[in-house]
Protein backbone atom coordinates (compact mmCIF):
# COMPACT_ATOMS: atom_id res chain seq x y z
CA UNK A 1 0.00 0.00 0.00
CA UNK A 2 2.82 2.51 0.60
CA UNK A 3 4.20 1.79 -2.87
CA UNK A 4 0.84 2.64 -4.37
CA UNK A 5 0.40 5.08 -6.86
CA UNK A 6 -2.18 8.43 -5.53
CA UNK A 7 -4.90 8.59 -7.33
CA UNK A 8 -4.84 12.12 -7.44
CA UNK A 9 -1.85 13.31 -8.18
CA UNK A 10 -3.41 14.79 -11.41
CA UNK A 11 -3.94 18.39 -10.33
CA UNK A 12 -2.36 18.29 -6.97
CA UNK A 13 1.31 16.74 -8.29
CA UNK A 14 0.76 17.59 -11.78
CA UNK A 15 -0.18 20.77 -13.03
CA UNK A 16 0.83 20.44 -16.94
CA UNK A 17 0.24 16.90 -17.23
CA UNK A 18 -3.26 15.49 -17.37
CA UNK A 19 -5.25 12.07 -17.79
CA UNK A 20 -5.44 12.34 -21.84
CA UNK A 21 -1.55 12.91 -22.02
CA UNK A 22 -1.03 9.65 -19.43
CA UNK A 23 -3.38 7.90 -21.53
CA UNK A 24 -1.55 8.75 -24.94
CA UNK A 25 1.45 8.24 -23.35
CA UNK A 26 0.47 4.67 -22.23
CA UNK A 27 -1.33 3.50 -25.07
CA UNK A 28 2.22 4.61 -27.43
CA UNK A 29 4.44 2.44 -25.12
CA UNK A 30 2.00 -0.65 -25.72
CA UNK A 31 2.88 -0.47 -29.15
CA UNK A 32 6.71 0.13 -28.40
CA UNK A 33 5.89 -2.97 -25.96
CA UNK A 34 4.46 -5.05 -29.17
CA UNK A 35 7.56 -3.69 -31.29
CA UNK A 36 10.23 -5.36 -28.98
CA UNK A 37 8.20 -8.09 -27.67
CA UNK A 38 8.19 -7.28 -24.02
CA UNK A 39 5.62 -9.51 -22.27
CA UNK A 40 2.62 -8.31 -20.17
CA UNK A 41 4.35 -7.76 -17.04
CA UNK A 42 6.79 -5.56 -18.26
CA UNK A 43 3.75 -2.99 -19.49
CA UNK A 44 2.28 -3.25 -16.19
CA UNK A 45 5.71 -2.68 -14.29
CA UNK A 46 6.63 0.62 -16.61
CA UNK A 47 2.84 1.96 -16.41
CA UNK A 48 3.36 1.73 -12.40
CA UNK A 49 6.41 3.38 -12.19
CA UNK A 50 5.52 6.08 -14.42
CA UNK A 51 2.47 6.27 -11.72
CA UNK A 52 4.30 6.00 -8.27
CA UNK A 53 6.97 8.89 -10.11
CA UNK A 54 3.97 11.18 -10.80
CA UNK A 55 2.63 10.84 -7.36
CA UNK A 56 5.77 12.35 -6.16
CA UNK A 57 7.25 14.62 -8.34
CA UNK A 58 6.96 17.15 -10.50
CA UNK A 59 6.99 16.76 -14.27
CA UNK A 60 7.02 19.33 -17.22
CA UNK A 61 4.92 17.82 -20.13
CA UNK A 62 7.87 18.27 -22.59
CA UNK A 63 9.98 15.32 -20.32
CA UNK A 64 6.40 13.10 -19.95
CA UNK A 65 7.71 10.82 -23.07
CA UNK A 66 11.69 10.46 -21.90
CA UNK A 67 9.98 9.61 -18.17
CA UNK A 68 8.16 6.80 -20.11
CA UNK A 69 10.12 5.19 -21.86
CA UNK A 70 13.01 5.62 -19.32
CA UNK A 71 10.55 3.36 -16.85
CA UNK A 72 10.06 0.85 -20.28
CA UNK A 73 13.91 0.41 -20.10
CA UNK A 74 14.34 -0.05 -16.14
CA UNK A 75 11.46 -2.61 -16.37
CA UNK A 76 12.71 -4.30 -19.06
CA UNK A 77 16.16 -4.55 -17.64
CA UNK A 78 15.04 -7.13 -15.38
CA UNK A 79 15.77 -10.80 -17.14
CA UNK A 80 13.02 -12.57 -15.83
CA UNK A 81 10.26 -9.95 -17.47
CA UNK A 82 11.20 -9.28 -20.85
CA UNK A 83 12.43 -12.08 -24.02
CA UNK A 84 14.21 -8.84 -25.40
CA UNK A 85 16.58 -7.23 -23.04
CA UNK A 86 18.10 -3.96 -23.98
CA UNK A 87 21.96 -3.95 -24.44
CA UNK A 88 22.84 -1.53 -21.33
CA UNK A 89 23.60 -2.08 -17.94
CA UNK A 90 21.03 -0.71 -15.21
CA UNK A 91 20.89 -1.71 -11.59
CA UNK A 92 17.28 -2.34 -10.76
CA UNK A 93 16.78 -2.00 -6.89
CA UNK A 94 13.13 -2.92 -5.18
CA UNK A 95 11.71 -4.44 -7.91
CA UNK A 96 7.94 -4.65 -7.46
CA UNK A 97 5.12 -5.95 -9.69
CA UNK A 98 1.93 -8.35 -9.83
CA UNK A 99 0.70 -11.40 -11.10
CA UNK A 100 -2.47 -11.07 -9.56
CA UNK A 101 -4.05 -11.44 -13.14
CA UNK A 102 -2.09 -14.47 -13.89
CA UNK A 103 -2.69 -16.60 -10.56
CA UNK A 104 -6.36 -15.54 -10.52
CA UNK A 105 -6.67 -16.77 -14.05
CA UNK A 106 -5.37 -20.09 -13.12
CA UNK A 107 -7.83 -20.30 -10.48
CA UNK A 108 -10.64 -19.66 -12.95
CA UNK A 109 -9.51 -22.17 -15.33
CA UNK A 110 -10.26 -25.38 -12.53
CA UNK A 111 -13.63 -25.35 -13.76
CA UNK A 112 -12.38 -25.71 -17.53
CA UNK A 113 -11.49 -29.59 -18.37
CA UNK A 114 -8.85 -27.65 -20.68
CA UNK A 115 -7.06 -24.35 -19.92
CA UNK A 116 -9.09 -21.87 -22.23
CA UNK A 117 -6.76 -19.96 -23.92
CA UNK A 118 -9.56 -16.87 -24.80
CA UNK A 119 -10.29 -16.52 -20.99
CA UNK A 120 -6.20 -15.85 -20.48
CA UNK A 121 -6.54 -13.56 -23.05
CA UNK A 122 -10.05 -11.96 -22.53
CA UNK A 123 -8.71 -11.52 -18.96
CA UNK A 124 -5.36 -10.07 -20.02
CA UNK A 125 -7.15 -7.65 -22.71
CA UNK A 126 -9.60 -6.51 -20.03
CA UNK A 127 -6.23 -5.69 -17.45
CA UNK A 128 -4.63 -3.97 -20.16
CA UNK A 129 -8.10 -1.40 -21.52
CA UNK A 130 -7.22 -0.27 -17.60
CA UNK A 131 -3.65 0.83 -17.89
CA UNK A 132 -4.31 4.07 -20.08
CA UNK A 133 -7.36 5.46 -17.95
CA UNK A 134 -6.15 7.24 -14.66
CA UNK A 135 -9.22 7.26 -12.95
CA UNK A 136 -8.42 3.14 -11.83
CA UNK A 137 -5.78 3.88 -9.99
CA UNK A 138 -8.46 4.20 -7.26
CA UNK A 139 -8.56 0.07 -7.59
CA UNK A 140 -6.07 -2.21 -6.21
CA UNK A 141 -4.09 -4.21 -8.79
CA UNK A 142 -5.35 -7.21 -6.99
CA UNK A 143 -8.86 -6.17 -7.52
CA UNK A 144 -8.75 -5.07 -11.46
CA UNK A 145 -7.29 -8.84 -11.91
CA UNK A 146 -10.42 -10.22 -10.19
CA UNK A 147 -12.83 -8.11 -11.77
CA UNK A 148 -11.27 -8.48 -15.47
CA UNK A 149 -11.88 -12.36 -14.50
CA UNK A 150 -15.24 -11.67 -13.79
CA UNK A 151 -16.16 -9.95 -16.81
CA UNK A 152 -13.85 -12.42 -19.24
CA UNK A 153 -15.98 -15.50 -17.58
CA UNK A 154 -19.01 -13.15 -18.34
CA UNK A 155 -18.10 -12.24 -21.94
CA UNK A 156 -17.47 -15.57 -23.26
CA UNK A 157 -19.74 -17.92 -21.39
CA UNK A 158 -22.82 -15.61 -20.46
CA UNK A 159 -25.00 -18.72 -19.62
CA UNK A 160 -23.17 -19.51 -16.22
CA UNK A 161 -22.27 -17.43 -13.33
CA UNK A 162 -18.91 -16.33 -13.80
CA UNK A 163 -17.89 -16.57 -10.36
CA UNK A 164 -17.42 -19.07 -8.10
CA UNK A 165 -16.35 -20.08 -4.37
CA UNK A 166 -12.80 -21.04 -5.56
CA UNK A 167 -12.34 -17.79 -7.20
CA UNK A 168 -13.67 -15.91 -3.88
CA UNK A 169 -10.73 -18.02 -2.12
CA UNK A 170 -8.17 -17.26 -3.65
CA UNK A 171 -9.07 -13.43 -4.74
CA UNK A 172 -10.10 -12.61 -1.32
CA UNK A 173 -12.94 -10.97 -3.10
CA UNK A 174 -16.74 -11.04 -3.35
CA UNK A 175 -18.87 -10.10 -6.03
CA UNK A 176 -20.19 -7.18 -4.53
CA UNK A 177 -16.72 -6.18 -3.01
CA UNK A 178 -15.97 -5.44 -7.30
CA UNK A 179 -19.34 -4.41 -7.99
CA UNK A 180 -17.82 -0.53 -8.76
CA UNK A 181 -15.00 -1.75 -10.70
CA UNK A 182 -16.84 -4.91 -12.81
CA UNK A 183 -19.43 -2.02 -14.08
CA UNK A 184 -16.30 0.63 -14.50
CA UNK A 185 -14.63 -2.36 -16.46
CA UNK A 186 -17.35 -3.09 -18.16
CA UNK A 187 -18.25 -0.05 -19.52
CA UNK A 188 -14.48 0.57 -20.23
CA UNK A 189 -14.63 -2.71 -22.61
CA UNK A 190 -17.53 -1.81 -24.55
CA UNK A 191 -15.44 1.60 -24.78
CA UNK A 192 -18.26 3.67 -23.59
CA UNK A 193 -16.54 7.25 -23.20
CA UNK A 194 -15.83 6.78 -26.84
CA UNK A 195 -11.70 6.59 -26.29
CA UNK A 196 -9.68 6.98 -29.50
CA UNK A 197 -6.85 5.18 -28.30
CA UNK A 198 -6.18 2.00 -29.95
CA UNK A 199 -3.19 0.19 -29.09
CA UNK A 200 -4.57 -2.01 -27.11
CA UNK A 201 -7.35 -2.72 -28.96
CA UNK A 202 -5.51 -3.50 -32.02
CA UNK A 203 -2.99 -5.66 -30.45
CA UNK A 204 -5.55 -8.23 -29.54
CA UNK A 205 -7.26 -8.11 -32.80
CA UNK A 206 -3.98 -9.74 -34.56
CA UNK A 207 -3.97 -13.50 -34.88
CA UNK A 208 -1.22 -14.15 -33.27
Amino acid sequence: IKRRASPYYIGTVQQEINSNMRGILVDWLVEVAEEYTLVPDTLYLTVSYIDRFLSANVVNRQKLQLLGITCMLVASCTPFLAFYLPEINVSVLNIFYDKWNRRFTRAAQTSYKVPSLHLEFMGNYLAELTLIEYDFLRYLPSMIAASAVFVARMTLDPGTCPWSSTLQHYTGYTVSDMRDCIHALHHLQLNRKGCALTAIREKYRNHK
